[in-house]
């Protein structure tokens, strides 16, 4: 699972599809403006409905580019286009339209909040805190920044903070955004029946008919809950309903197949993980689709996943590459050191767990089982987070302690990971380590 920013969870992958000429003077972009410009007007190719949205305003800013809130609009729908298309690179065409605005307007509110959701794309969690802290200092009840200022210090693991910023966004304004981060946060504090009548009425509240992206993704996220408590049913019901909702939604794509990895279906599994990892290729998918194929029997074509992710998880996704190879027992010194980085950008539990699960394949014990406290101290309901925590405590001679939580792991939810699944089964069958 990722953190709570619920709708911008897809930072962090790049297009496979070539970019397009720009629409600018060749003279003009050797100015900031003129590259801001150039980013903000890019012509778009495609079929998608937001594309007719985004060439009728830029030729309203064409036309009048006096109208700020134009700029802002336009900045907004190229944030929706990075999500309806998986394109999270795209978010620096919005940041561009906020800048145009800021040059004439060095405080003008929309823009500094459009400023906001892009820091966050980028991952410059601290920046975009202390720049919504601004925002609100002068005008305290704005509910889009409030939201932004809940993610970030979530994502900085100041989850007191988060909460309190996520209230007041609620009672702000109730809706699809504010009652989805308030499900995260109540997940994350174990309260899983508060989590799913959160998402219910975040699901009730996303009807919109012509931006359905959305709705998908908090629909996912309700799925992601039933698999977390092992309910592949459930589950699978709910992540179906959403490929009705929005068809070949990716996130969909990829929580169904992990409930056909967790049947042995790797084959079908496999099917549906290529159609998500050509839309979107993130490092978290090409995992998945790396356990499918091998799974299937597809050894061949699971290296070549796994190559791809190695080489594209240093730079887009390094939290998860970490994972990913502290999980798979290897590249540990690479591992350790790409998860302490992390904890210099963004501290909160699953980071902490990354680092943990690395320092324990490093044999740094001590160090493992701190981190890994820290990444339980919420209540979290994640056999991920309780395999880890058992793992390092069973290698720590808390024999009992250990197996305990590897067992309580794999009750919640047993197929969490395919190979996190196999050696937790493995550490239960070996003999019981003396400790407390």
């Amino acid at each position: 699972m990722r953190r709570l920013a619920l709708l911008l969870i897809l930072f962090a992958a790049c297009s496979k599809k070539p970019a397009p000429a720009p629409v600018a003077e060749p003279d003009s972009i050797a100015t900031p403006e003129g590259r801001a410009r150039m980013l903000a007007l890019w012509k778009q190719e495609g079929g998608l409905p937001v594309d007719k949205d985004l060439a009728r305003l830029q030729a309203l800013v064409q036309k009048q580019p006096e109208k700020l809130e134009a700029w802002i609009e336009l900045g907004h729908l190229w944030i929706r286009k990075a999500r309806d298309a998986q394109q999270p690179r795209l978010y620096a065409n919005a940041g561009a339209c906020a800048d145009l605005v800021l040059a004439r307007q060095p405080n003008n509110r929309p823009a500094l909040e459009l400023q906001g959701l892009v820091l966050m794309n980028d991952h410059r969690f601290e920046e975009a805190r202390a720049l919504m802290t601004k925002v609100l200092a002068s005008t305290p009840d704005y509910p889009v920044a409030l939201g932004t200022l809940s993610d970030a210090d979530l994502e900085l693991g100041r989850t007191k903070e988060a909460v309190e910023a996520a209230q007041r966004m609620m009672d702000l304004k109730p809706n699809l955004p504010s009652y989805s981060r308030a499900a995260h946060l109540q997940w994350l504090r174990g309260d899983v029946q508060g989590a799913k009548e959160s998402l219910r009425l975040a699901i009730d509240a996303g009807n919109d008919g012509k931006d359905k992206e959305p709705k998908a993704w908090v629909m996912v996220q309700a799925a992601m809950l039933f698999w977390n408590e092992g309910d592949a049913e459930g589950a699978e019901a709910g992540f179906d309903e959403t490929l009705r909702w929005l068809p070949d939604f990716p996130p969909a794509q990829a929580g169904k197949a992990r409930v056909l990895l967790g049947r042995g279906d790797g084959k079908a599994a496999a099917a549906l993980l290529e159609k998500a990892y050509q839309a979107n290729p993130l490092v978290e998918t090409g995992w998945l689709l790396g356990d499918a194929l091998e799974l299937s029997g597809d050894a061949a074509g699971s290296e070549r996943v796994r190559a791809e992710i190695e080489k594209r998880g240093r730079t887009t996704d390094p939290r998860t590459l970490a994972l990913f190879w502290a999980t798979r027992d290897r590249e540990h010194e690479a591992a350790l050191k790409l998860a302490d980085a992390e904890r210099k950008t963004r501290d909160d539990q699953y980071t902490e767990d990354v680092f943990a699960w690395a320092l324990y394949r490093a044999g740094r014990l001590g160090e493992a089982l701190a981190a890994s406290d820290k990444a339980n101290a919420l209540g979290t309901r994640d056999a991920r987070l309780w395999f880890h925590a058992g793992a390092i405590r069973l290698a720590m001679g808390e024999g009992a302690k250990g197996q305990d939580l590897i067992r309580k792991a794999l009750e919640l939810n047993p197929h969490f990971d395919v190979a996190g699944e196999a050696e937790a089964r493995r550490l239960l069958a070996a003999p019981m380590a003396k400790g407390k």
